[in-house]
């Protein structure tokens, strides 16, 4: 059984293991010959394993929203 100590230094890690576990997958799915999805300034971009990049969409822009607030966007 983990101390309360051990989880807590943890639990401070789950950012920087979940940041790491995603350039992982984007550069695995690249190195496999797929294409990745991609946000960029406002706009979502197929990445594809040469460097190149095919606008698929332009989005609104991010919206902060606090905790127990609706929004609605049409």
């Amino acid at each position: 059984m983990r101390s309360e100590k051990e989880l807590d230094f943890l639990e401070n890690h789950i950012p920087n293991l979940a940041s790491s576990a995603v350039q992982k997958a984007y550069i695995d799915a690249l190195s496999s010959g797929n294409s990745v999805m991609e946000a960029i300034d406002g706009e979502i971009f197929e990445i594809f394993p040469d460097g190149t990049r095919k606008l698929i969409k332009t989005i609104f822009a991010d919206i902060d929203v606090s905790k127990n607030k609706k929004i609605f966007i049409k």
